[in-house]
């Protein structure tokens, strides 16, 4: 007679096997998951409708930021005698480097004018 070596493997376990050993999620895994998903999307909304996080509205109301070159443009442009480096750079609060690009930038533009050697007055 032909004697067995070892003991039979079932499929159940073969399956068990193959799935730790390739890391392939169980229902149980993915059951787990679904509800972390779910908890985390309900603590982000009562977040934001305590208001620590306003939601962004749609793209259409959205306003866009004000940009550095904005600002700078803003503060000569109210100005209706011109205003000189030293006066920007008090009002807006940039550095020297980044007021000389802005300017240099709105100066390419067309939107401010040399008045006189550093005044500037918008166009």
């Amino acid at each position: 007679m032909h004697k067995r070596k070892g003991k039979a493997v079932s499929f159940d376990a073969m399956v068990k096997f193959f799935m730790q050993n390739y890391n392939i999620p169980t229902k149980k895994d993915v059951d787990r998951l679904m509800a972390k998903l779910d908890r985390l999307e309900n603590m982000l909304k009562t977040a934001m409708a305590s208001g620590r996080y306003p939601l962004k509205g749609p793209v259409g109301t959205r306003k866009t930021a004000v940009t550095a070159v904005d600002m700078v443009f803003d503060v000569i442009n109210r100005s209706s005698k011109g205003l000189g480096f030293a006066d920007i750079q008090a009002k807006t609060g940039f550095g020297d480097k980044k007021i000389r690009n802005i300017i240099f930038r709105l100066n390419k533009t067309g939107k401010i004018k040399r008045k006189s050697r550093g005044i500037y007055v918008a166009s």
